[in-house]
């Protein structure tokens, strides 16, 4: 592998430095993780972020696994004896797969095709005679290759144009060009099996479609695939035929006689029999290739501000997961989330025990200090909520709905069965629905993403690729927001950078051994805590009220040396230099300029010590909805707030406090022209509605945000 080509090919296909993708490659081979390289090696790298330093991993694994490629594909054709220093040298110049498969696919072991049976009885050189057209009597060419396995001339050139079709199929430059032509005019037709025009009605858009495929969204071409995959319709990628002909035909065409004639009907058999099909499979796959990023990036997209989401803190929760005839599930969690105390009451029909609930949620209010209520936005919800707001509180208590999305997986989870295994799924599901409102982040990292529901088309697109990229946000999530070590679970130590599960459990069972850590270097007698898990995980370790105030923030370790002549430097305590900005203004950054510290990392120290262990995620605020319960009560026109539950390319869903979520589609979300629906809206952002139409049948609900006062919210 050429590390130093691979560099400079990737510096300059993302415009970056060779210098900068030479530095973040050296330091993920030497163990360092994306949020550990953003934060605290910005001088390696040029202050890269966490996307940029992603993009150039991507592209260096693409040139390994380009390269890997390349070795194998080399000893094939060198055990073939068919290498010649030119074929070497346009293997080594390939940079894309599909340029070297092109290159390739002469030396690729064929099974038995018609053009290999046509060797076999020896009919190649008549191809090449016929190829080159500079005859104009096929039949006495033909003739000459006449024998027991050729009986007629008509045989020998039918055999000669497998041949010729297989050339045709293997050129380089033929599929170089029918390659620039699907990319450009390829068009996606859509038609229904015949016979399930009743079966698949929710794919009746699609019954007859056809639109370009460089023009056809993500979101619908996934859709028709779907289609495809459950036997509903049958689609196909294909350019205009005579195009495709016309631009073969000046590739190959090189007179106007009889042999030219035969390499032209050669061209359009190899078109129909071979080139459509194995480019319509490739545009098939670049295409789903390509929606599947797009909509793994708006999942991962809707994950990360989901997983950011505002937390309330640490306060104590009162946690509500309704119910009609099994009742409403009440948990009581302290402000640390540790689950203290549940009861099931039994305020809605069919009991109606009204009175006896309002009398157990006082009761519980009061005695556990509870300072906000947690209920659950799924069935009963509108209802528990008029509920509480009926009960009439000593104090002010925050009532907030909150997303129940995934809680039933968690619930019904070998980790929830773990941690409370007294108690059924119902008690689980309201713990944390209880704990999501205190902390989101900590609480979702327990559920697989995919379950959370706030993706498109997840299902349909790579798991593998899907999987990785929700990893890397939930890992990027929690080391932009820091971990508590003394009260983390192990599921959130797991996503720190450097950790992992096993590492993440041996830190809960040091803690359950020996106390709560008193500083981040005690963390090194934790089993298998070596240096190098230390360096990438303790700058997002935070342990507060330490001994050394640096230890509840994002300063690292390496770099308390720096505070501390800071702080000698200015006659003070480092406790000073984080309360007293006056002191910190003194703080000349360059006189502690060093190889290893540049002035990126000294201005995230003052930064840090301005506001230790600072949690970038937004205040939470109160929401309520309109009086509103069931799409019955929606009227044409009306303005009602609502809450963002999801994004999509095509839009986004809102919660409006009835059963079915709204959508606002892209049309409809500004008044000026907008691409892409998360430029307008952010999930959980409380938005004015306006509905435009419910059609309570197929229980759909369109909303707009155009012309709505947004100031409402």
């Amino acid at each position: 592998m050429d590390t130093n080509r691979n560099i400079l090919l990737v510096a300059k296909k993302l415009g970056l430095h060779e210098w900068q993708v030479e530095n973040t490659i050296r330091l993920m081979d030497g163990g360092a993780t994306i949020p550990f390289i953003s934060r605290y090696r910005k001088e390696m790298t040029g202050s890269l972020d966490e996307v940029q330093l992603m993009h150039i991993k991507e592209e260096y694994d693409r040139l390994k696994e380009l390269d890997a490629r390349k070795e194998s594909v080399i000893k094939s054709i060198e055990e073939q004896e068919k290498m010649t220093p030119e074929l070497r040298q346009k293997i080594d110049a390939a940079i894309t797969m599909s340029e070297l498969e092109d290159i390739y696919l002469p030396y690729k072991p064929k099974r038995r095709t018609r053009a290999t049976i046509a060797r076999e009885k020896g009919l190649e050189p008549l191809a090449a005679l016929i190829m080159d057209q500079k005859e104009n009597d096929p039949a006495l060419k033909a003739e000459g290759f006449l024998n027991e396995d050729v009986a007629t001339v008509d045989d020998a050139i039918a055999g000669a144009s497998d041949i010729i079709a297989e050339w045709i199929n293997e050129d380089e430059q033929a599929r170089k060009q029918l390659r620039y032509l699907f990319d450009k005019e390829a068009v996606v037709y859509s038609k229904v099996v015949k016979g399930k025009e009743a079966e698949g009605i929710k794919y009746s858009d699609y019954y007859d479609w056809s639109e370009p495929l460089g023009k056809c969204p993500s979101h619908r071409l996934l859709a028709m695939r779907r289609g495809e995959e459950e036997g509903f319709l049958r689609l196909s990628v294909e350019p205009d035929e005579e195009h495709a002909l016309n631009l073969l035909n000046s590739i190959f065409i090189k007179g106007r006689n009889a042999l030219s004639d035969i390499v032209t009907d050669a061209v359009k058999d190899s078109w129909k029999r071979l080139l459509s099909a194995s480019m319509e499979t490739e545009f098939r796959n670049i295409s789903k290739g390509k929606a599947d990023i797009e909509a793994i990036t708006v999942f991962a997209e809707n994950l990360r501000q989901l997983l950011l989401g505002s937390p309330l803190g640490e306060k104590n929760v009162l946690a509500i997961d309704p119910g009609f005839r099994t009742g409403c599930k009440v948990v009581c969690l302290d402000r640390q989330g540790n689950f203290i105390h549940n009861e099931t009451i039994y305020p809605h029909p069919p009991q109606n025990e009204t009175a006896m609930s309002i009398k157990k949620i006082l009761s519980l209010v009061n005695a556990y200090k509870i300072e906000a209520i947690a209920i659950g936005n799924g069935t009963a919800s509108r209802e528990t909520e008029d509920f509480i707001k009926w009960v009439k509180f000593e104090n002010d208590i925050q009532v907030f709905v909150v997303s129940e999305a995934g809680a039933s997986i968690y619930s019904a989870s070998k980790t929830a069965r773990d941690e409370f295994p007294d108690y059924d799924v119902t008690v689980r599901g309201a713990i944390s629905i209880g704990r999501r409102l205190m902390d989101p982040l900590a609480e979702l990292v327990k559920i697989d993403p995919k379950s959370i529901g706030v993706g498109q088309y997840q299902h349909d697109v790579d798991q593998q690729k899907l999987q990785k990229s929700l990893d890397d946000v939930v890992m990027s999530c929690v080391n932009a927001v820091g971990v508590e070590v003394n009260t983390a679970s192990k599921h959130l130590l797991t996503y720190v950078s450097g950790l992992g599960p096993q590492l993440a459990q041996n830190i809960v069972d040091y803690r359950t051994e020996n106390g709560p850590f008193r500083a981040r270097k005690e963390l090194l007698k934790v089993k298998r805590m070596g240096d190098k898990a230390f360096e990438q995980s303790a700058g997002f370790l935070r342990i507060r009220n330490a001994v050394n105030p640096l230890d509840a923030s994002a300063v690292h370790p390496e770099s308390y040396h720096v505070v501390e002549k800071m702080s000698r430097d200015l006659g003070c305590e480092v406790k000073e230099l984080i309360t007293n900005e006056s002191k910190r203004k003194e703080i000349k950054l360059e006189r502690y300029v060093s190889l290893i510290t540049g002035l990126p990392t000294l201005k995230d120290i003052i930064d840090e010590l301005a506001k230790p262990g600072r949690d970038p995620r937004s205040k939470i605020k109160e929401f309520s909805f309109a009086d509103v319960h069931t799409m019955e009560d929606l009227i044409e026109g009306m303005i009602i707030p609502g809450i963002v539950t999801n994004i999509t390319k095509f839009g986004a869903f809102v919660d409006i406090g009835i059963k079915q979520d709204g959508l606002v589609h892209i049309s409809n979300m500004s008044r000026t022209y907008i691409s892409d629906p998360s430029t307008v809206v952010k999930l959980h952002q409380h938005v004015m509605v306006k509905v435009l139409a419910v059609d309570i049948e197929r229980k759909r609900v369109q909303l707009s945000m155009k012309d709505v006062d947004q100031k409402k919210t």
